[in-house]
């Protein structure tokens, strides 16, 4: 076993506090990694406050975790001692249904394992994730992070980078597309960089235009105020995608009327009942798509780690004592962060 020590959530209402606890010994295909840097998810919030329902308690949040191998199992042989390498979303899977066999383990039919509040499929302990010092993990879901890479604005690509990267590459964004971004938070300012590198014309929806200049500073080509109904009507029928990177309620119909024939609205943010209700009209007679999309399986998150090398992009970031991480969970449900929070994890030893 090893002794670990991080920040967690005891009950929906208490604070984050330091918290000691054991990390699982070194199963034959596991890798133990010294955490240097931990992303701060918006769903970090929704769980350590219970409010999707789920938690399990204590919580430990963090599932954007980028750190250095420290040893290594028997059987594993991918990294070594001193490697850069990062954790995602999830920790395991079945590895054996037709979604773990076609790289997707984040639909795994079983249910994946997620990094922190799920039940260890061997001992089923409850998975504590990145606000701590250390962590174990099964080889096959540690990524590699490349050198080239800034470490700590590496880390946000874990989770708000693949959830953005993977629905443009599997609906097949290429040059030329017209694809609309809405919202720029963690995800929408990495879903703008993206579609711009894969070449299409891009376009931000925001209902503030005091963020106009910043989402052109981003990439986006065009933007368009969505409480702007003479903007609205002026997109009817003008764009092949819509990525939705909005985390709340919001009205899907105005945006739906955008698309053109045959145009597909991706949900990446919305994970609750849509209210208002889709008019279906809207789908129907334009052979339009309303889909959603989870994160992505472990190889596209190398997939999207090493096209974040290729193609000089990162997450803008803010780094974070994690001391001050309820204070940051405040300035996030404020807005007040671009983009991501990235906890330096040497704070946790001072």
């Amino acid at each position: 076993m090893y002794t670990a020590i991080g920040y967690a959530a005891q009950s929906p209402t208490a604070p984050l506090a330091p918290m000691s606890f054991e990390r699982r010994s070194l199963r034959a295909d596991d890798v133990a990694i010294e955490i240097l840097y931990c992303g701060v998810c918006h769903s970090d919030i929704h769980q350590a406050r219970n409010e999707w329902g789920i938690a399990v308690y204590p919580l430990m949040p963090g599932h954007e975790i980028v750190g250095r191998v420290t040893a290594t199992g028997g059987d594993a042989t991918r990294y070594k001692v001193g490697d850069l390498v990062g954790v995602g979303c999830m920790v395991d899977s079945c590895r054996q249904c037709s979604a773990c066999q076609a790289d997707l383990e984040q639909y795994c039919l079983e249910g994946p394992t997620m990094t922190y509040a799920t039940p260890d499929r061997v001992d089923g302990s409850n998975t504590m994730g990145g606000y701590s010092n250390s962590i174990v993990v099964a080889e096959h879901f540690v990524v590699r992070i490349p050198e080239k890479l800034d470490a700590a604005a590496a880390a946000p690509i874990l989770c708000a980078g693949i959830t953005t990267y993977s629905p443009l590459k599997h609906y097949g964004v290429k040059a030329g597309d017209k694809v609309g971004i809405l919202g720029m938070g963690g995800l929408g300012h990495m879903g703008i960089k993206f579609a711009k590198a894969m070449g299409a014309e891009v376009t931000l929806f925001t209902r503030s235009a005091a963020k106009a200049a910043e989402g052109r500073r981003q990439g986006a080509d065009h933007v368009i105020i969505s409480t702007d109904a003479e903007q609205m009507k002026a997109a009817a029928g003008h764009f092949d995608f819509l990525l939705d990177t909005i985390p709340v309620q919001h009205d899907l119909n105005p945006y739906l009327d955008t698309l053109r024939f045959d145009g597909v609205h991706i949900l990446v943010g919305l994970i609750e009942p849509v209210d208002p209700p889709v008019h279906a009209g809207k789908l129907v007679m334009s052979r339009r798509v309303l889909a959603g999309s989870l994160i992505g399986g472990i190889a596209e998150t190398q997939e999207v780690l090493d096209f974040c090398a290729e193609n000089d992009i990162t997450c803008d970031i803010e780094m974070l004592d994690i001391r001050n991480i309820n204070e940051a969970y405040e300035r996030m449900l404020a807005g007040d962060v671009k983009y991501r929070f990235v906890i330096d994890m040497a704070t946790l030893k001072a």
